[in-house]
């Protein structure tokens, strides 16, 4: 079924066999950055999905982007809304990601990355957290960087990481999982069928009201993540005003989550690994001049 189908074939459904919202949250926000999940918190529940922040600043008031830091165990997806920022990364890669855009980096067993604004121009955004399974935690680190263009959309609906309808990531996740950003006008309904063992599910919104029915909880504001229930029924949606938001749907990570301060490993030992790799890395970066000393 196409999205189109599935926005109005929505509308016959109504609130039947409605998936409930477990949980509601507008994260703890320190400057510009609103933290919605931290592995030590939901991260444990929404799993593969271990964080993330939206964040949004203006660079002439003070704030310069995010300096070189490292991850490792991990990949991280980010996905400008506005803005735009110059990249670099240790994989050798570098570049301008714009409004629209998609910066992935499978951080595997250690990378450092940096995200600089190019004007004064409002930046705002997405940063997920996505746990690696064992095989690929300490990996070589990769990255991929996706203009507008090459970012898939159908309907409503542009792909992050996984597939919608035909339209389908370039992305390889590294499990079975969906992060899409969607897009409804005042009144638009719309029907997320998730595919077959995706148990984990949440929404969280950048823009507008989105109404999930009274038996899912009633309606999720602007700034607020909302997770559902844990079962594989469809979720249906009806947009209060112009709304924008991000869904993760995702088969659940069967890992422990073992953390360090930037990085989500299965093991103490892959961890160790991971942190090791980072700190070598960043003797070279401080020998080279690229961090303080």
């Amino acid at each position: 079924m196409t999205a189109t189908a599935d926005v109005a074939a929505d509308a016959a459904h109504g609130d039947e066999g409605a998936r409930a919202i477990v949980h509601r949250t507008r994260g703890s926000t320190h400057g510009p950055i609103t933290r919605l999940v931290s592995p030590g918190d939901l991260g444990e529940f929404l799993k593969p999905f271990v964080f993330l922040d939206l964040f949004g600043f203006r660079p002439s008031a003070g704030h310069q982007g995010f300096g070189m830091h490292p991850h490792s165990g991990i990949a991280t997806l980010t996905y400008m809304i506005e803005g735009a920022t110059a990249y670099e990364d240790t994989t050798g890669q570098q570049g301008v990601l714009p409004a629209g855009g998609v910066e992935w980096m499978r951080a595997g067993n250690g990378v450092w990355h940096t995200g600089q604004p190019l004007d004064d121009a409002p930046v705002r955004g997405f940063q997920l957290w996505v746990a690696l399974p064992a095989a690929l935690e300490n990996a070589p680190a990769q990255s991929m960087y996706l203009a507008p263009s090459q970012v898939p959309q159908e309907g409503p609906v542009r792909v992050l990481l996984g597939r919608y309808g035909a339209a389908r990531s370039a992305i390889a996740a590294p499990a079975s999982m969906n992060y899409l950003a969607v897009r409804l006008k005042d009144g638009e309904r719309w029907r997320y069928a998730p595919p077959a063992g995706h148990t984990v599910a949440w929404v969280a919104l950048n823009a507008g009201r989105l109404g999930a029915g009274d038996r899912a909880g009633g309606s999720i504001d602007t700034g607020e993540l909302a997770v559902f229930e844990e079962s594989g029924a469809p979720i249906d949606f009806v947009a209060e005003g112009d709304t924008a938001f991000v869904l993760g749907s995702a088969a659940k990570h069967p890992h422990d989550l073992v953390m360090g301060r930037y990085s989500v490993h299965t093991s103490d030992a892959a961890l160790r690994q991971g942190e090791d790799e980072i700190q070598r890395i960043g003797l070279r970066l401080r020998g080279e001049g690229r961090l303080g000393r």
